[in-house]
């Protein structure tokens, strides 16, 4: 059975699809642009702070549905530029206590909203 996730802790979706889709104990979470769900806006700050913004986000979904980010089994992460890398590793290692998810980054020419950082996951919750 297929069921839509949807939180106001993270933000709307930008066009015609689900913040997170929920198929028995997987999760398909869109992938989080760095978006601040209080006000709409893109956070300021540089791609260390767009990379916490879009994982909190990520966070509040899988929370939501009752997991926690250690459920997670898989990210994808969209750059658009790929020198940044360093810095998102930073950001993305503290959000995670007994493993991480396998993951995939690439470069991007771009963004929607001209985001520096988009990212998507996959969680079991079992």
């Amino acid at each position: 059975m297929k069921k839509a996730i949807c939180t106001d802790k993270a933000p709307r979706a930008i066009g015609p699809y689900a913040q997170c889709v929920c198929c028995g104990p997987l999760l398909f979470i869109s992938g989080q642009l760095p978006i601040n769900p209080v006000n709409g806006q893109i956070v300021e700050g540089g791609i260390q702070a767009q990379t916490h913004q879009s994982i909190e986000n990520i966070k509040n979904i899988v929370e939501s549905a009752g997991g926690t980010m250690d459920d997670l089994a898989k990210t994808t992460i969209y750059l658009k530029d790929l020198e940044l890398f360093e810095k998102v590793n930073t950001v993305y290692s503290q959000y995670f206590s007994s493993g991480f998810p396998a993951r995939t980054t690439v470069e991007v020419s771009r963004l929607p909203k001209d985001a520096e950082v988009e990212i998507e996951a996959v969680a079991y919750i079992g």
